[in-house]
């Protein structure tokens, strides 16, 4: 499947995902906890979506991702909308050398992809060392509400004229974990036929109060845990748990 294609059929089925709630949450954030520099690390950027919100923002803003074909997606829409982005390729877990930022956000639950708890901790390492003395770091992840009641032996259906899918959820080999068998059909232009393409997902979230613990471990001060993009504390059926963290 061409770039052009992937990047068509990836931000088709993620044309619902609340960019701009996340775009919202960072310009609070940011100006609740006054933070005066305007240089931003987005990590796990994918296509690019809230990388370019925030570059249009008047944020100075590098992306970071696993995958070299989200980087080239975003590169692509960055220069078609002439924003200035700089993009790297790096795990999450391993940043190196990528400079000090004002505020570096981890979102779209992308941090529930490293499935050993070191990886956590080894990305809040790489945070800190990558933040200024009282930056601010946002992440959000999905509750243990989400992946156990409503991801778990659950299945998904999409149909369209262009892409549909078949999305399978299953329970994973650690505790909290989901495994998402997804089946895509794409309607390719030329032929009129549809192409399937099947990928594996695995997602771990961890406990509120684990997640508190390994933050304060490693330099970080908690400013507050909310949900849902309301602003409120969590409760026990909350899909979405925000963290804002300031660096000590």
């Amino acid at each position: 499947m061409s770039y052009e294609r992937f990047a068509y059929v990836y931000d088709y089925l993620m044309q619902d995902v609340p960019y701009d709630g996340w775009l919202e949450y960072v310009n609070q954030q940011a100006a609740d906890y006054s933070v005066q520099g305007r240089r931003v690390l987005d990590i796990a950027c994918g296509t690019g979506e809230l990388s370019l919100r925030l570059a249009r923002n008047g944020y100075d803003v590098t992306g970071v991702d696993l995958s070299q074909d989200m980087l080239t997606i975003a590169r692509e829409k960055a220069s078609a909308q002439n924003v200035q982005l700089r993009l790297f390729q790096q795990d999450m877990s391993k940043l190196d050398s990528l400079g000090e930022y004002d505020i570096v956000t981890i979102f779209c639950d992308s941090l529930n992809y490293l499935e050993e708890e070191s990886d956590v901790i080894n990305t809040f390492n790489g945070v800190h060392s990558h933040l200024k003395k009282d930056g601010l770091f946002l992440f959000d992840v999905h509750s243990i509400f989400k992946m156990t009641q409503i991801f778990m032996n659950q299945t998904f259906t999409l149909t369209d004229e262009d892409v549909s899918y078949i999305w399978e959820c299953f329970p994973g080999e650690c505790s909290n974990s989901v495994e998402h068998e997804l089946t895509f059909f794409v309607k390719e232009d030329e032929t009129g036929q549809y192409e399937r393409v099947e990928e594996l997902h695995k997602q771990r979230t961890y406990p509120i109060l684990m997640l508190k613990e390994w933050i304060t471990n490693n330099g970080f001060e908690l400013l507050n845990i909310t949900a849902d993009f309301t602003g409120e504390s969590p409760t026990d059926q909350s899909e979405r748990i925000f963290f804002a963290c300031k660096k000590k």
